[in-house]
């Protein structure tokens, strides 16, 4: 299988992070949804990352469902979510902040760079996205005791949260404010071997 998408991408960073922790081979392929748009297209006609090509031919798109696929074929013993009931529930609603947070980051970075005469009102909407997702997620990290968020093993709302959390100090370091808890948090996940290897400086797209 292969995986398609740069690793500065929080969404395909997660899958990668993913797919090392699960031991699970595969080919990256370090496509840009810009400047390699084509032959994306080939595999996924949205012309976006991550993209998850199986050995079968069959094709995955969206994070979160490519995820879904990799927990299927680890089984819930090693899979790092729960595979049901209120726990499932929980780790999944920090995620979605946490790709929710990633997916405005990446909005308003677009924003500046696309076009000419930027809308105040747009901008000032994702700044206050993104700061009082970060107020919740510093609030729920900081409440909890555990190594992770949900226990002591690492886990996919975890990899989410640092994966978003990397893009955003990278790309508006401004607006990360004043969030100890989720600082510690980035630091501990970034100083995992896996998270060290499934990096990428951000690139800017051409």
């Amino acid at each position: 299988m292969f995986l398609i998408g740069q690793y500065d991408s929080p969404f395909v960073r997660r899958v990668g992070v993913a797919l090392r922790l699960y031991e699970i081979d595969f080919e990256h392929r370090p496509w840009s949804s810009f400047g390699d748009a084509e032959k994306i297209a080939a595999y996924n006609p949205l012309r976006r990352v991550p993209t998850l090509v199986l050995d079968s031919g069959e094709v995955l798109i969206e994070s979160a469902a490519i995820l879904d696929f990799l927990d299927e074929e680890v089984g819930p013993d090693r899979a790092m979510i729960a595979d049901h009931g209120p726990d499932r529930r929980r780790a999944l609603k920090t995620a979605a902040l946490a790709t929710g947070l990633a997916d405005k980051a990446v909005i308003l970075f677009y924003e500046g760079v696309l076009h000419k005469e930027k809308s105040d009102v747009w901008v000032a909407r994702c700044k206050a996205q993104i700061h009082d997702v970060l107020d919740a997620l510093e609030q729920e990290r900081a409440a909890r005791t555990t190594t992770w968020w949900y226990g002591d093993r690492i886990g996919h709302a975890d990899i989410a949260v640092a994966c978003a959390l990397r893009f955003l100090r990278d790309v508006h370091t401004d607006l990360f404010g004043n969030h100890p808890a989720l600082l510690a948090h980035a630091e501990r996940c970034e100083a995992l071997p896996v998270f060290q290897e499934i990096a990428q400086a951000f690139s800017p797209p051409a």
